[in-house]
């Protein structure tokens, strides 16, 4: 009898040990390790790189690059002032780089941007004659997608080409060659590179009346032959708009034409935004104040937590249609290399991505990666 009064409290202390392990957290399984992993089945995850991610000049960006993404896009080197400077001068040094990068960690790598009526050289812009721009668009397009064929897998072919009421912008390319334009940039792309996923990018695309206009001009180049293979949209976000319902029936619509679905340039908006600035457009620029800057000594906890629901929101509407879609790519690292800094107001201090500018993992983060 002695001896079962000392044995049964070790019995109870044995069962209250194995009980409890049970509850101890332990570490997330491989899968959830990070972003790339957790959503390997579903889509690419990626991030826009800029001039000191491509070069990895800031380790700690480097590894969350290396860990967190199977995707990356070309912030800025790849647009025509960069890469195509001069009529008879390229300039691939960076965009080289940022390519080989792409290679190093097994990543699909997309090209940013072809054709777009920003950020060109003076020279492109004061093309008047129609032959001289075809010629100039061949070169530029068979140039750069021939020097990275089989490396670059997809291709922003044309970007931001429609107004906001679905209308075609006025551009110099518009002007000069008229709507073939478009068809002549898609069949330039595809001639260079058979392979390579061809898109068409643009911002405000839940927009109802920019949403038709894309969807038009989607039916008028497969119509015309002109190979397009999806639709991207760009993604610069806020809290509360645009409203999940108006970012599913886009999804559903742009399916519909049988083109992949995509959102290159994620980020979340915590800042106000003046009136008189609409979309994406770089054009566009207002006046700092304290009243469009309120965040410049930290980010609220109360507005972190609208921010980390709002990319829940937002992922759990992607994991719902993941057949439709193939990418979602953050137009960015972390807060600190964010253009939501300088736009639409110089200046800024914004909180738009996942990563804070200490490269640490925001609770969106956590929420986005919770989902899996």
């Amino acid at each position: 009898m002695k001896t079962f009064k000392l044995f049964f409290p070790v019995l109870v202390l044995i069962f209250l040990i194995a009980n409890c392990a049970e509850k101890i957290p332990q570490n997330p399984p491989a899968e959830k390790s990070s972003l790339k992993t957790a959503y390997k089945d579903d889509f690419y995850i990626g991030a826009a790189l800029n001039r000191s991610h491509i070069n990895e000049s800031v380790p700690e960006a480097a590894k969350i690059i290396e860990k967190e993404f199977n995707t990356i896009t070309a912030e800025n080197v790849m647009k025509w002032m960069h890469i195509h400077p001069g009529r008879d001068s390229f300039n691939f040094d960076l965009s080289d780089k940022f390519v080989a990068l792409g290679e190093k960690n097994n990543m699909f790598v997309i090209g940013h941007t072809l054709v777009w009526h920003s950020q060109l050289g003076r020279w492109a812009r004061d093309i008047k004659e129609p032959e001289e721009m075809k010629v100039v668009m061949e070169n530029h397009v068979s140039t750069i997608v021939g020097r990275y064929k089989g490396k670059v897998h997809g291709w922003d072919v044309v970007n931001e080409a429609l107004n906001e009421d679905g209308t075609l912008r006025k551009t110099v390319f518009l002007d000069v060659l008229g709507e073939d334009y478009l068809k002549l940039a898609f069949d330039l792309a595809a001639k260079a590179d058979p392979e390579a996923e061809l898109y068409y990018n643009d911002y405000s695309l839940t927009n109802p009346q920019k949403r038709a206009g894309v969807v038009r001009l989607v039916r008028q180049l497969q119509e015309s032959g002109a190979k397009i293979d999806g639709v991207g949209m760009q993604a610069h976000w806020g809290l509360t708009s645009p409203s999940i319902e108006e970012i599913e029936t886009s999804i559903l619509e742009y399916s519909a034409l049988g083109v992949k679905v995509m959102f290159t340039e994620l980020d979340v908006d915590v800042l106000p935004n003046p009136r008189s600035i609409q979309g994406a457009d770089i054009n566009q620029s207002a006046e700092n104040s304290e009243l469009l800057n309120p965040y410049t000594a930290g980010l609220p906890d109360s507005i972190q937590a609208q921010q980390a629901q709002r990319y829940e929101d937002i992922f759990r509407l992607f994991l719902k249609h993941q057949d439709k879609i193939t990418r979602v790519t953050f137009w960015g690292v972390d807060d600190g290399h964010s253009w939501k800094n300088n736009f639409p107001v110089r200046g800024r201090t914004n909180y738009p991505l996942i990563f804070d500018r200490e490269y640490r993992p925001k609770e969106a983060y956590v929420r986005i990666l919770g989902l899996k």
